[in-house]
């Protein structure tokens, strides 16, 4: 970086040195301006695109960096590596309320998010909470109308108490958490005073293949500390930030905030055995049938260098897994695993997960491409692998990472299964061949085949004719001939030609699963 002195040039975003920051070029002193001004035309572009869409819930925040350490030993029930006994992970937090929009007040009578980055060695864990063990409905139909009962009245732009009322009177399931809402928990001190909760039911499988069922909690080590609709009232007077204030300084001050995390956990077929869906987020599992089982604690201990690319950039998601962590057919778990990254692409982009905060802290290697603000290219590990399966060396499928069925009955359960497995992928094709094709047209399939070949591996051309083979004799052997009597410029209706570049299979890493 240029320096005068002690302090940097000042450039344009592409690296010249401004000359100048304080005047615009104009034709004279009182002119016009100069539209080759381009710094002045950076200058007032970039400000009008300072701004992301932001969140449509949870949209205020407040959060800091820290980690994860393990204390108890769990091991008997998950195989993921960061909640091994001993095991630290780097996290970022962030805190939130659900209603109002960016910069509303810190201490309104809302639920707060409470959403864990865990930066794991087998990839990102999130854990998107909220302060409360339960959810206003149970099914993800309901969620975009109860969000809609919270925001502003479209003619008044308002706020509405008689929405907010009117949907959770005629939804019974509403209950448990409008009445932890409206109770002493409904607006917490700081966010350092507060409890944070998975409040799905999630699930651990270990390395024999055993799942089992599980709630997280994480138990401020603070306390718990609230304030009336007074006291509330009183400090947003004062100041709408309060949550942003009380842990930075917290931080800075080297106060940081604890959280034990406990977790409940129960086997597989116990779940026939409650009293009550275990999988319905409007209910809690009671501590005295399912006790608290100690695991650790996490510490938050640094504070963003640059709160918008480190907490306004963040993107969390119930999808973020990790092996040893899952699902469990909790319906309005099963909708967030999909809405919350489509919200992250919508708001961040396509490649929001290349964004540093977001941007896994363990080799990856995946297909997708392209895209806007693609910063990293091809992740496949070889440029020709551009596509799965392929012969190339690219990326592939780690079968240890499968997860055990996730059984809803006993006939039916999920899981992944072999596409191939149980279909006929020759008899139909047979069919066209021997009794749909002529003679001529046969002899035509066999020399557009060839000429399309061009350029094109024997390894890869034989494993080809070896599928032929399997749909008829003659197709197979049709094709070898017209391959050995192509001749060089031949007509060919794939675009390309005899100067395309081609690459040669890596022998070592040649896909055999055709």
């Amino acid at each position: 970086m240029a320096t005068q002195g002690s302090k940097p040039t000042l450039t344009t975003t592409a690296g010249a040195p401004v000359p100048s920051n304080q005047d615009s070029i104009t034709f004279g002193p009182r002119g016009p301006l100069a539209m080759q001004d381009y710094q002045l035309i950076e200058k007032l572009a970039h400000q009008n695109r300072e701004r992301i869409p932001e969140r449509t819930v949870h949209a205020p925040g407040w959060g800091a960096h820290g980690v994860l350490r393990i204390t108890g030993d769990i091991s008997k029930y998950t195989k993921a590596k960061v909640l091994q006994k001993g095991t630290e992970t780097p996290m970022l937090a962030r805190f939130s309320t659900v209603a109002g929009e960016r910069g509303a007040g810190s201490h309104e009578r809302d639920v707060r998010g409470f959403s864990l980055k865990f930066y794991t060695e087998e990839g990102n864990w999130d854990m998107v909470a909220n302060n409360t063990p339960v959810f206003f409905v149970r099914d993800a139909w309901k969620f975009p109308d109860f969000i809609r009962s919270q925001k502003r009245h479209p003619k008044t732009n308002l706020r509405s108490p008689t929405a907010m009322w009117d949907f959770w009177s005629l939804s019974p399931e509403s209950l448990h958490q409008t009445t932890i809402l409206m109770s002493d928990r409904g607006i917490p001190a700081t966010p350092m005073h507060m409890n944070g909760y998975g409040s799905h039911t999630f699930s651990l499988w270990n390395d024999k293949g055993e799942r089992f069922w599980c709630k997280f909690h994480f138990k401020s080590e603070q306390g718990i500390k609230n304030l009336t609709n007074k006291e509330a009232e009183s400090r947003m007077g004062v100041t709408r930030d309060g949550y942003q204030e009380d842990l930075f300084n917290a931080i800075e001050e080297g106060k940081f905030p604890k959280w034990k995390m406990q977790m409940q956990i129960v086997p597989e077929a116990a779940a026939a055995k409650f009293s009550f869906d275990p999988f319905d987020v409007t209910k809690v599992w009671p501590h005295k049938e399912y006790p608290l089982i100690d695991v650790g604690y996490f510490e938050l201990n640094r504070n963003p260098e640059n709160y918008f690319s480190d907490i306004e950039c963040a993107a969390f998601s119930p999808s973020n897994v990790v092996p040893g962590i899952s699902f469990s057919p909790d319906k309005m778990l099963q909708a967030r695993i999909f809405a919350y990254p489509d919200a992250h692409r919508y708001r961040l982009g396509a490649n929001y997960e290349q964004l540093p905060i977001n941007r896994p802290r363990c080799p990856m290697a995946h297909y997708h491409r392209d895209g806007p603000m693609n910063y990293h290219g091809l992740q496949t590990g070889n440029v020709n692998a551009y596509y799965e399966p392929n012969s190339f060396g690219g990326a592939v499928e780690q079968p240890s990472a499968a997860e055990p069925p996730l059984r809803i009955t006993d006939e039916a359960v999920v899981a992944r299964f072999d596409h191939r497995e149980g279909y006929d992928d020759f008899s139909q094709v047979r069919e066209l061949f021997e009794k749909v094709m002529p003679p001529d047209e046969k002899q035509r399939l066999f020399k557009n085949i060839a000429a399309a070949m061009g350029g094109v591996s024997d390894e890869i051309t034989e494993r080809q004719c070896k599928l032929f083979d399997r749909v008829h004799p003659d197709y197979g052997t049709g094709v070898r001939k017209a391959l050995q009597e192509v001749e060089p410029g031949a007509p060919n209706a794939v675009p390309v030609d005899e100067k395309t570049p081609q690459v040669v299979p890596d022998k070592a890493n040649c896909s055999q699963k055709a």
